[in-house]
């Protein structure tokens, strides 16, 4: 298990000092880093049709970007290439394990575990990210190189898939090596390359922008045949000018639309299923015959390690009465007693069936785990198996 060391720093203090405010080098944050994945499993990943790759280029600053995925890896030269593959914790459990150590931030904000391997100079040029990642450097050495946000720098793209920004100054200029820690806040510029075949592991941060969280909910009231009631003006007066819309009127709708809005259970619902659906398409190990709940109640008795899937988002919510479990786009409505079970679900990604014992006498609870093991969100392991 990685045991994440931010200098001198609590997790507290980490994020009242530099989340989404200024960028850090964290020398030596893993020690003893020991890569989870080679190159060459990276390299199977990228050949896989589901999984999301590319490989980027830059000879004699001729920038290319190709997408996966790859029969073979011709493209991939002793210089000035990189291969990049999403969500890898979706596919490698090892990978995976990287993610656990930066869940001091909520689940519903991490995104996914993106892996890059680079000959010496390979890199995607100067950018900028909208979203806050950690940087983790594994075997070999990269040249980084971070600046503060600047409205003014210009971007532009060195091809349709790669964009860029205009040279800025750096704050943080310095190689890393295997074990050092990047944190990068969002709009901060930032550029890296190898200077020897390197890996690096980048842990993403969702950051979902107004209009997507805005079509978002308005696909589910679709979905869900809600947000029905209509606009009304009982109270209508004779118009100084049939042309104008009255502030009145505006006022108005836009009570219309903050009233949809405001209903709690709606809103909770809606955010709890679009923030747990998973980004990519997952490996998951359905059960060949769906179990039903004297099943699981039989299967329990002979497991003892309950484990999440890689991948998996899985978080939940405190109603008024009941508890909001939202896991990969469902969402189940729970009794408040199971809460301390529903944490060990979401908090946790691997537990002893002996932890959520409590909750086996609520059916409402044992339906849900019932078809969470069923679908391969979760699924059970012999206690000897258990680290």
């Amino acid at each position: 298990m990685y045991q994440l060391r931010i200098n001198d720093l609590t997790t507290a203090q980490f994020l009242s000092q530099y989340w989404q405010k200024q960028p850090l080098l964290i020398k030596s944050g893993f020690s003893n880093f020991i890569d989870p994945i080679e190159p060459e499993e990276l390299a199977g990943l990228a050949m896989e049709e589901s999984i999301e790759s590319r490989l980027i280029t830059n000879h004699n600053d001729d920038w290319q970007a190709h997408h996966g995925p790859f029969e073979d890896f011709t493209l991939l030269t002793p210089e000035n290439s990189t291969l990049l593959v999403q969500a890898v914790d979706h596919w490698h459990p090892e990978a995976a394990q990287l993610l656990t150590p930066f869940r001091f931030i909520p689940n519903w904000r991490i995104d996914d575990l993106m892996i890059s391997y680079s000959t010496p100079g390979g890199g995607v040029g100067p950018h900028l990210d909208q979203y806050d990642v950690f940087i983790i450097q594994g075997q070999g050495k990269r040249h980084w190189r971070v600046g503060l946000p600047d409205q003014n720098l210009k971007q532009f793209a060195k091809n349709k898939s790669l964009l860029q920004v205009e040279p800025f100054e750096a704050i943080i200029d310095s190689v890393l090596e295997p074990g050092d820690i990047l944190y990068i806040p969002p709009g901060c510029p930032h550029e890296g390359y190898a200077v020897e075949n390197a890996l690096n592991y980048s842990v993403g941060f969702r950051a979902p922008d107004q209009k997507d969280l805005v079509s978002s909910f308005a696909d589910y009231l679709i979905d869900h045949e809600l947000g029905n009631t209509r606009y009304s003006d009982p109270d209508l007066l004779t118009p100084k000018s049939i042309g104008q819309i009255s502030d009145t009127e505006i006022n108005n709708v836009r009570k219309l639309m903050q009233d949809v809005l405001a209903d709690d259970n709606t809103f909770k619902h809606w955010f709890g299923t679009m923030i747990s659906q998973a980004k990519h398409d997952m490996d998951l190990a359905p059960l060949d015959e769906p179990l039903s709940v004297d099943d699981l109640q039989e299967y329990l008795e002979t497991s003892e390690v309950i484990i999440r899937a890689g991948g998996v988002r899985s978080m939940y919510q405190v109603l008024r009465h009941s508890i909001l479990l939202s896991v990969n786009g469902e969402s189940y409505t729970l009794p408040l007693e199971t809460l301390e079970s529903v944490k060990l679900l979401t908090d946790e990604t691997e537990f002893t069936v002996s932890q959520i014992k409590e909750s086996f006498s609520r059916l409402e609870f044992m339906k849900t785990l019932t078809k969470l093991i069923s679908e391969g969100t979760y699924y059970l392991q012999e206690d000897d198996e258990f680290e």
